[in-house]
């Protein structure tokens, strides 16, 4: 939606990887290299680690753009809480290999026989292994297994494992002693400095045909960085939510106010409503000026005050209720703009596929 209002040829900040994003920052460019090396190797694992959100995912994917599929059968596998048996499961289905229903032995035979099937055609088998902070010690004993299957003397199986900052840890643990020793490679990602925070917005807009419109301000670039900290995932969905507002606001210019705006939306997934006390100090305000046009009143006037005063906290309770509802409905305005987007884009994905 924002992108017809910027004439942009796709959504630029969606936070699926794709590809065609990369951005080559000075760690993401190291990164790349130490995966390029571990591919040339064609034996043991390569170990990514990285908080959250920096862009280990979006690595693989490029560098599964480089492989050459006569060269090399890659396949890849999200870890969740399982046990070692199940992980051969898992990596089988990756392959394409049947696994329901079928004993730890029939599935290790079946994993060597499709390895060596691929190396008679002159093939590697990868293995990428994402979220493997989540893998059970004794699932990466089994990958250290099938790492021992070889071929004319080489190697026909390699691991990439990526994880969050505590697989450095487990990998490190005493009990890790023999996949260490099968590590030829390991990189943590850093988040990006804010000369590179700044240069990563503009990457991404630039890749859809940004013509500077919106135009972020130098203040709005600093107010991303605090916020986000340079985390990649971060940078998307705040310069997301910013799109969408500048649209919203038909803004052309995205400054440190409307930068603000959005990060303090984000902060607030329901702001408690602080009108009660506002309204109280009006009604006393209303109540003291009562009391001091005239300290003695008949019976009647005191209704009449009173009746004043009850109309003015009525009236009070209303308006407050009104920007309640205006500041929900705005709320649920943009949420259900970003939902019809997102859905959008997995309605195309699932086309595509």
């Amino acid at each position: 939606m924002y992108s017809s209002f910027y004439k942009l040829k796709a959504k630029p900040f969606q936070l699926s990887p794709d590809p065609k994003f990369f951005f080559n920052s000075g760690v993401h460019k190291r990164a790349l290299s130490y995966l390029r090396y571990g591919l040339e190797q064609g034996e043991g694992f390569i170990v990514v680690t990285g908080a959250p959100g920096t862009g280990k995912t979006m690595l693989v994917k490029a560098l599964f753009n480089e492989l050459d599929s006569r060269e090399v059968v890659a396949g890849q596998l999200v870890s969740t809480q399982i046990d070692a048996e199940d992980t051969l499961r898992l990596i089988s289905a990756s392959f394409g290999l049947a696994h329901e229903k079928i004993s730890k032995a029939t599935l290790l035979k079946n994993l060597e026989t499709f390895f060596r099937t691929r190396a008679k055609e002159g093939r590697r088998v990868l293995l990428v292994v994402d979220e493997a902070q989540n893998l059970p010690l004794q699932s990466l004993e089994e990958l250290r297994m099938l790492s021992n299957f070889e071929h004319d003397n080489r190697a026909i199986f390699q691991s990439f494992l990526l994880g969050q900052e505590e697989f450095r840890a487990t990998i490190n643990s005493p009990s890790m002693e023999q996949v260490r020793q099968r590590v030829t490679a390991t990189f943590h990602l850093n988040p990006l400095e804010f000369d590179e925070t700044k240069a990563y917005i503009e990457h991404r807009l630039s890749t859809v045909g940004w013509n500077k419109d919106p135009e972020f301000t130098p203040e709005a670039f600093k107010e991303i960085f605090r916020f986000t900290q340079g985390t990649p995932r971060k940078i998307n969905t705040l310069c997301d939510r910013l799109m969408l507002f500048g649209f919203l606001e038909e803004l052309h210019k995205i400054d440190k106010a409307a930068t603000t705006t959005v990060t303090s939306e984000m902060h607030k997934d329901a702001a408690p409503v602080k009108g009660s006390r506002a309204k109280g100090a009006v009604l006393g305000s209303v109540k003291a000026t009562v009391s001091s046009i005239s300290p003695e009143l008949t019976v009647q006037e005191r209704l009449n005050n009173d009746d004043l005063i009850r109309r003015v906290g009525q009236l009070e309770s209303t308006v407050d209720a009104l920007k309640k509802t205006l500041k929900k409905e705005r709320a649920l305005l943009r949420k259900a703009i970003l939902l019809h987007l997102e859905m959008g884009e997995e309605a195309e994905e699932d086309l595509l596929d």
